[in-house]
């Protein structure tokens, strides 16, 4: 069993890192998005597209690179105790904490997927002058919740297992997190 959840653990850890890496290039087309819409402007022909896509392009962004963010331990936290503590003790306190971000997860994506369901089934767009379609915004929503979920599991069989006594050799590479 303990070999079965290292493996999931490693999958996942490597996956999320993969979709992270693509997630991160994203902030480049956002930036020739915003920098196309200065220049139309700029030139008198403004795009009723632009500022949408950028808005699709920065949520694919952090929607898709939340996993691999929690992976590198990139979100901000509070540590006015935390640092103090023992590595065991830490582990104990991420594997509660992990519990609540799975229940908060597990509601974000129920909610997620029954509005992608009705985008897709009843063709839902955008309220705006371009009006787009919203069936590929909420597929991606609700595979990067769904990846954060994924990520939020390993997460915890990881401090489960350092609370224990007997770590996970999950290969990361910081490295990796510059663009």
């Amino acid at each position: 069993m303990y070999n079965a959840i290292q493996a999931y653990v490693r999958f996942i850890y490597k996956f999320n890192r993969t979709v992270g890496i693509f997630a991160m290039y994203l902030v480049l087309v956002l930036m020739g998005i915003l920098l196309f819409s200065s220049i139309s402007k700029g030139v008198g022909s403004p795009q009723m597209w632009v500022i949408e896509m950028a808005q699709f392009t920065m949520a694919a962004y952090y929607l898709l690179g939340g996993g691999y963010s929690m992976q590198m331990d990139a979100h901000v936290r509070m540590d006015v105790f935390y640092g103090n503590w023992s590595a065991k003790r830490q582990a104990i306190t991420d594997a509660f904490t992990v519990l609540c971000l799975l229940t908060y997860l597990g509601m974000l994506l129920f909610g997620a997927l029954s509005s992608t369901i009705y985008a897709v089934e009843y063709g839902q767009k955008n309220y705006s002058s371009w009006a787009p379609p919203l069936a590929p915004i909420k597929i991606i929503m609700t595979t990067g919740i769904s990846l954060m979920l994924l990520q939020v599991l390993a997460t915890f069989a990881q401090n489960v297992a350092d609370a224990i006594g007997k770590p996970f050799d999950v290969e990361q590479h910081p490295e990796e997190t510059s663009v």
